[in-house]
């Protein structure tokens, strides 16, 4: 339990250097960054405004003790071209990213695994080449190509699947997930690639120990095998998974825009085009808070698989 609670709190160190970085992002951006954000026609007297509602007048330190007391309270500011809080425009957001992150991780997880165990059990063949080429090229090929491609072949020929938008859940559950097939396949595809070399390298590394040459002298069978070896390599595999779960909340920028999915990519991406720096900054400190939530799970679930870990 104590091992638990200090790899709980180290996050919060973390998480404050997160927030002095996020907090200095108006400040490093060159120029007035009320006159940045009022746009080329504001007059001086826009300008002031913006700089007296966002405080920018004051003192650097008394700036960030106002900006850290209001994050706290979940207050994350307040949009400069919408006017709407920032905490409510990331919320009705939310939703479509993490479908996406939810539904490409689960295709990822439940294709590259089983492929690559396949591809390290049978090393050198025939089977393992075809798995390796395939993941190369899905992870070659751009993310957008991609997903142009899955929607000329599945939505303008085949006319099987919508050609953009998202649909909640309460719409329907086919209507829910015919929206995001395309979008969470063209994803899916790239981190199925990803997965499946880690998940190969890590299993043929597993399979080469002592332990698995004596559980096959003691004529275990091929799934006992298998299921020893891979206990022994899901860290690394856990981690990957992990990683990828926290970068795709953090924003899937190029599928929410080719797919138009008004997920927290697309937000963050009107966000820049309009320098609002309020909303810029309330999704680089949730992504990043949610980075550091999945890491610290990914860190605390190695013990389940390996218990020779100590913190």
């Amino acid at each position: 339990m104590q091992s638990i609670l200090k790899r709980i709190l180290v996050t919060f160190p973390v998480m404050g250097v997160v927030a002095v970085l996020v907090f200095l992002l108006i400040h490093l951006s060159p120029g007035d960054p009320a006159a940045v954000m009022a746009g080329d026609n504001a007059t001086v007297e826009e300008v002031e405004q913006i700089r007296k509602s966002m405080g920018l007048e004051k003192p650097l330190l008394e700036q960030f003790v106002i900006w850290s007391g209001n994050i706290l309270t979940g207050d994350l500011g307040t949009s400069i071209s919408s006017q709407r809080p920032v905490s409510e425009l990331i919320l009705q957001r939310v939703g479509p990213t993490v479908s996406i992150a939810v539904w490409t991780m689960s295709f990822a997880v439940l294709m590259a695994i089983p492929l690559g165990i396949l591809a390290a059990y049978r090393a050198g063949s025939i089977a393992d080449r075809v798995v390796m080429l395939l993941s190369v090229m899905a992870f070659s090929v751009p993310v957008f190509l991609i997903g142009y491609l899955l929607v000329y072949l599945f939505s303008m020929t085949l006319g099987w699947l919508p050609v953009q938008g998202y649909r909640p859940m309460s719409d329907g559950l086919w209507n829910y997930f015919k929206h995001l097939i395309l979008p969470c396949t063209t994803l899916g595809l790239v981190y199925m690639a990803l997965l499946t070399r880690m998940t190969r390298d890590t299993m043929i590394e597993a399979l080469g120990e002592d332990y698995i040459r004596t559980a096959r002298a003691k004529g275990l069978g091929v799934k006992a095998v298998i299921w020893h070896a891979l206990k022994n390599a899901a860290n690394p595999i856990i981690t990957t998974i992990g990683v990828g779960i926290a970068l795709l909340i953090g924003g899937v920028v190029v599928t929410e825009t080719v797919f138009a999915i008004p997920g927290i990519g697309r937000l963050t991406v009107d966000a820049v085009l309009r320098h609002d720096y309020p909303v810029i900054q309330g999704v680089l400190l949730v992504a990043s808070g949610i980075y550091v939530l999945i890491n610290l799970l990914v860190d605390l679930s190695y013990r389940l698989f390996d218990p020779r870990i100590r913190y």
